[in-house]
């Protein structure tokens, strides 16, 4: 028996495989290439495709899990920790987007209501294009991620109030006023849910859960958590992928966030790269084809009338000028949102024949175009940074303030307040290292003010903020921060502002190293790396190899500059030291004394175990307590570990005092 559905996977599959590989050698991101194959799998281009409406269900599946990861890797403590930016950066974009362009559409002849449903459509941008984007970047923590992924959020939950609101613009009369309220307490009611959820009911059920240990269940088990709550905002009149993002905020509060991950990555990838090449099917060529230049003109006033209004709003929440750039191009696209609406205007005869097409035409192009636009924003960003703008609107609306620190000299510079940032402002705490703090998060640099700390608010990529931390005096600068762009950036800055501080530089991308060091650092940290060194630093001390040699071992992969780590196939340099273990054959097993064996209540000088059986006792673990070299007086009490050093064979041996 034929399966349509199957036969459009598998051509929807192959076409991807040969277009990613053509944009891979050309470098062309893979958004494109899957929205290319949408183009030329669709009913617009070679029509290999039948069942579109099954492939845009399979879509939406992609937005839910995407939309899912995204709210297991942030947290609610983040989401209340950019509130501000929700409710203010999204309302300020959104409403400046959607008076704008209805006042441009008015000033081509469209109605009133049909200029602000089309207001409504251009004020959308797209979450899942953005935050895949972001994702790949390691953005998402930085500031204009997080700005961005705010406004996003907000995007999510308006479309619910401009649905309703659609039928007032067609000129028709409704119980809107009534729907709103009720969709605002269903709102209100599903936020409790989560809220309660997060904090009792998921941790327990996916601990019951992982208690059996069984790989399928706990998939099972995810998903079902992702489903059920994007059904319930569904239902409740929200969007599905509003609902996923709950959902993963849910996981997220519990110890499982990382395993959930884990498990639904691959059918993330999958599912969401059925969402590009959907919105590459609504694509028509044909239509492009006969208004090529009218069509462009209109996607580049659309994304430059975007990028400058959210990068207006941005401003407008008191980020400086480099965060304003970056957050406007990554908003500069039409939203997939934006196509459920415009379903909702064709209804009302608020979109009509070519003005529906064009609307595709220019969205799908906005999207296309997405990729680049980002990549080339930090550029522009850089750009506008070194002209003379107003300090209030390089560094931001919010004050600095200056900062005594113990000594104007030989002090720390700590660029990012983060994980790293944080560890290594207690460590300079404990040693009484004099030190400052350089954040662009508002609400971090005032609690962290609030508790002493020497912090203050501003973009480390401009001159003046890294001189009010005296920088030329400074005597070692550490970068850490999740902004590849304005890592480097900091570098040079820095290097050119103080040719001999020592400048340490955190990174995710093995390929920044090259490029940092030209720049200036004299040292590049690599996550990936170091996590290396940790834990075969560990193995090794497990199997008992002298610290001594461990440590000189990972001075001399670091002085290598992590070359035995890029370069797999290579074997160590001959001038590696060769640890080998010192004692061959030997291990150390815990033993547990059950309360028959007839070592109980026995020192260890009369179990005699070494002279009897070769093996030495280095410790007793009892209760929460460890006692390390125990003496020959040291009795051995019922439910006490031992620690035993020997061979394998010879703990075999002995073990059968221990389990009588």
């Amino acid at each position: 028996m034929e399966i349509p559905l199957l036969n459009d996977i598998v051509v929807i599959f192959a076409l991807s495989i040969a277009v990613l590989f053509l944009c891979s050698r050309l470098k062309v991101p893979s958004i494109v290439g899957f929205i290319l194959t949408g183009v030329l799998a669709g009913p617009h281009g070679l029509g290999l495709v039948r069942s579109v409406e099954e492939v845009k269900a399979l879509a939406e599946v992609g937005v839910v899990l995407l939309l899912f990861a995204i709210g297991i890797e942030f947290s609610l403590k983040s989401l209340l920790q950019i509130r501000k930016s929700v409710l203010m950066g999204g309302s300020l974009q959104v409403l400046l987007t959607i008076l704008t362009a209805s006042v441009i559409a008015g000033q081509f002849g469209q109605p009133v209501g049909k200029a602000i449903f089309i207001g409504f459509l251009i004020s959308l941008s797209s979450t899942a294009i953005v935050l895949k984007l972001i994702q790949e970047r390691a953005e998402v923590d930085s500031p204009h991620g997080r700005t961005s992924l705010a406004i996003l959020i907000f995007q999510d939950v308006i479309i619910v109030p401009m649905i309703l609101l659609t039928p007032l613009l067609a000129g028709e009369s409704g119980g809107t006023g009534g729907s709103l309220l009720i969709l605002l307490a269903k709102g209100i009611a599903i936020i409790v849910l989560v809220v309660v959820s997060a904090k009792w009911v998921v941790p327990w059920v996916l601990y019951q859960v992982a208690r059996t240990r069984s790989h399928e269940l706990f998939l099972l088990s995810v998903f079902l958590i992702c489903l059920a709550v994007a059904w319930m905002t569904s239902s409740a009149g929200l969007s599905l992928a509003l609902g996923a993002f709950l959902a993963g905020l849910v996981i997220s509060e519990s110890e499982y966030g990382h395993q959930a991950l884990g498990n639904i990555s691959p059918f993330r990838d999958v599912f969401t790269s059925f969402f590009f090449v959907s919105i590459g099917m609504l694509f028509n060529a044909g239509f492009l084809f006969e208004h090529p230049v009218l069509i462009l003109l209109i996607t580049v006033a659309v994304m430059i009338l975007k990028a400058a209004l959210a990068g207006f709003s941005a401003t407008l929440l008191g980020f400086p000028v480099r965060t304003a750039i970056l957050v406007g191009f990554a908003l500069s696209q039409v939203g997939e949102f934006s196509f459920i609406l415009s379903k909702t205007g064709l209804e009302h005869g608020l979109l009509e024949g070519n003005v529906y097409q064009m609307f595709l035409s220019v969205s799908v192009l906005t999207m296309a175009a997405t990729p680049f636009v980002m990549a080339l924003a930090p550029r522009v960003a850089d750009f506008a940074s070194s002209l003379p703008l107003p300090v209030r609107l390089k560094n931001g609306l919010h004050p600095v303030q200056a900062i005594k620190v113990e000594s104007k000299k030989d002090h720390l510079v700590i660029i990012g307040f983060g994980v790293n940032g944080r560890n290594l402002a207690r460590a300079a705490r404990v040693g009484n290292i004099p030190y400052v703090i350089i954040e662009m998060n508002p609400e971090v640099v005032r609690n962290e003010r609030a508790k002493g700390e020497p912090i203050y608010y501003g973009d480390a990529t401009q001159e003046a903020v890294l001189q009010h931390a005296d920088i030329r005096d400074a005597r070692i600068v550490v970068v850490a921060i999740s902004d590849p762009a304005a890592t480097r950036r900091i570098t040079e800055l820095v290097r050119r502002l103080n040719p001999n501080v020592h400048l340490i530089v955190r990174t995710r991308y093995l390929q920044e190293m090259k490029p940092l060091y030209e720049l200036g650092a004299n040292e590049v940290v690599p996550e990936e790396f170091e996590t290396s060194v940790e834990i075969f630093s560990r193995v090794l001390g497990k199997y008992l190899v002298p610290r001594d040699e461990i440590e000189r071992f990972i001075a001399e992969v670091r002085s290598d500059g992590y070359e035995m780590f890029r370069s797999l196939s290579r074997e160590p340099a001959a001038s590696f030291p060769d640890l080998k273990l010192q004692i061959p054959g030997v291990e150390v097993s815990a033993l547990r004394i059950e309360e028959n064996s007839p070592l109980v209540g026995k020192t260890l000088a009369q179990t005699d175990l070494r002279r009897k059986f070769g093996v030495t006792v280095v410790a007793i673990r009892r209760n929460s307590q460890i006692l390390s070299n125990p003496d020959g007086d040291s009795q051995i009490r019922a439910g006490d570990v031992l620690l035993v050093l020997g061979s394998p064979e010879k703990i075999a041996a002995v073990s059968g005092l221990f389990y009588p």
